[in-house]
């Protein structure tokens, strides 16, 4: 499962200035290890063999390039083949969730069940390294010795959502070296520092879909099973290729094309149909999240007024928490919502730009039963 790119791990400081970097050979998790070299840690950094899908021939985040860079910086450098546990945590539910007409974050499952709990224990136990830094965009400020997780100076870039489901207490251990830069100071860091991916291009897909299509990981039957395409009424008005082929909100390559705007409001899995509404039909005020995860449990209360964000893109919008259930809970929209995928993720933010807390949009969302 390990397997050493460079020179091996012998620290020079106490356990208090060592800490692993995840690597994925971008430019990012470059600087950051940089950073922290220059801060005086002992870095080990750290890179994820990843399976790729069967259906293309590009290589995913396996990190050549992230040897390159911890060689010009002179620290170790450690693969981790985990295609066992990223197949049972990431692809598998990734796939099953489409099955089911959902629109699942592979992202998220990535980071909360792999990169900042198997993982981090798996390296914690065999290097007996307490500190963990990856590339992310987000900030981790404290407060009378408690750690939040909050959005990122560069609110553009900010990846403070993908991260909602890390376990609290291990934020005091967590450090985001560039959570305080913008994208442009980052590059000029690195380009300052010679680093050999300056100019490398941002990673925008899948890494496991060999950063092309989504749908390169799902299996033939989920993208090429046709169905009915209805009204929101139930009328039948076209046909689809495969529920997997649409998320809630499209409008685009639908395959339909009627008098005014219409979008895929509503996916029937076990009836393999989809349903096309107008912008009004398919938002929603109301959405409901399960599985979650707390942050700051005084901030997470029934009339709580909070900003919930139900995609990674866009600002925060006002709302309140109006139900805790177990493990369940419901928060209404100050304006209607543009269409709640079940299967994405509520992240809810208080003033500070902290998050509170995040969970799975349930199907039970209003609109979606």
């Amino acid at each position: 499962m390990i397997r050493s790119g460079s020179s091996h791990w012998h620290p020079k400081n106490k356990i208090h200035k060592q800490i692993m970097v995840l690597m994925s050979g971008g430019v990012d998790s470059s600087v950051s290890a940089y950073l922290l070299k220059e801060a005086g840690w002992d870095v080990l950094g750290i890179t994820m063999k990843i399976p790729v899908s069967r259906d293309t021939n590009k290589r995913g985040c396996c990190g050549v390039d992230a040897a390159g860079v911890c060689d010009q910086l002179d620290i170790p450098h450690y693969y981790i083949d985990i295609t066992d546990p990223f197949e049972d945590l990431v692809i598998k539910p990734f796939r099953h969730a489409y099955a089911r007409g959902h629109t699942p974050n592979p992202c998220v499952d990535c980071n909360t069940h792999l990169k900042f709990s198997l993982m981090w224990d798996f390296i914690k136990e065999r290097f007996v390294i307490n500190y963990l830094a990856t590339g992310h965009y987000a900030r981790l400020p404290r407060t009378d010795g408690t750690v939040f997780l909050g959005k990122a100076k560069d609110k553009a870039k900010d990846q403070s959502y993908f991260l909602y489901g890390i376990a609290p207490e291990k934020l005091q251990s967590i450090i985001f070296p560039v959570g305080d830069l913008t994208k442009e100071e980052t590059r000029a860091i690195a380009a300052e520092a010679n680093l050999n991916v300056a100019e490398k291009s941002e990673s925008m897909e899948l890494c496991f879909a060999g950063e092309g299509d989504y749908r390169q990981a799902l299996t033939s039957d989920l993208t090429s099973r046709p169905g009915d395409i209805n009204d929101m009424h139930g009328n039948k008005i076209a046909e689809h290729k495969g529920i997997a082929n649409y998320t809630l909100g499209q409008r685009q390559g639908i395959g339909y094309a009627g008098g005014e705007p219409l979008y895929v409001g509503k996916i029937d899995a076990e009836n393999n149909t989809i349903a096309l509404g107008t912008r009004d039909e398919v938002s929603f005020s109301t959405v409901r999240m399960s599985q979650i995860n707390v942050l700051i449990h005084k901030d997470f209360t029934a009339g709580k007024r909070l900003f919930g964000k139900i995609r990674s893109y866009g600002e925060p919008a006002d709302c309140e928490i109006v139900d805790i259930g177990q493990n369940l809970a419901t928060v209404e929209f100050d304006t209607p919502q543009f269409a709640p995928c079940p299967g994405q993720r509520l992240v809810l933010y208080n003033n500070d730009d902290n998050i509170v807390a995040g969970g799975t949009i349930s199907l039970d969302s209003a609109g979606q039963t």
